[in-house]
């Protein structure tokens, strides 16, 4: 129920906004939903948080992390931002912030787990994963992975774990 509830809210934004080719820009999608998108120095093994104050919402983002890093980080953050309601951070104000760290790399927690599905739905949409896997041309696993990788803008790591849970490959290429 919670990776539907994730899928169904990614293909939502996408038909609110239009969107249906690759690569999906979750930049742009986070300005088109007034959320400021803002680079900054964190530690190393946080690679973003949502912070939402006063009907105001602010992404921050790793800037030492890798380009494909911070978009699947933003897009991991929308789906905080679309489908949950945020933990209170213990601050003079009444202040909600999500993070996205080490802890939720591992998927463990629920709704870390859940906004990491938003993402991978977001930024690889199945219908278009199904079509580009139909107008590829490769010879294995791994040459599929590289250039699907590619054409949505995803890490190769992200990009099979995608391709698992949508049923397309049964394991990471060999």
């Amino acid at each position: 129920m919670l990776m539907a509830r994730a899928d169904t809210a990614a293909r939502a934004l996408l038909q609110e906004f239009q969107i249906n080719t690759a690569p999906i820009d979750p930049f742009v999608l986070a300005g088109s939903l007034d959320v400021q998108v803002v680079l900054r120095d964190l530690d190393d093994d946080v690679s973003g948080m949502l912070l939402r104050r006063d009907g105001r919402c602010v992404i921050g983002v790793n800037r030492s992390h890798s380009p494909l890093r911070q978009r699947f980080t933003v897009a991991h953050e929308l789906g905080h931002l679309r489908i949950h309601r945020g933990r209170p951070l213990i601050l003079d104000t009444d202040t909600r912030v999500n993070y996205r760290n080490t802890v939720s790399s591992m998927a463990t927690d629920r709704e870390e787990i859940e906004a990491n599905r938003f993402a991978a739905a977001l930024l690889a949409p199945e219908a278009l994963v199904r079509s580009s896997v139909y107008q590829t041309s490769f010879r294995t696993v791994g040459e599929l992975v590289t250039q699907l990788g590619r054409t949505f803008a995803l890490s190769e790591i992200a990009m099979t774990y995608r391709l698992m849970n949508l049923g397309i490959i049964s394991g990471p290429p060999q």
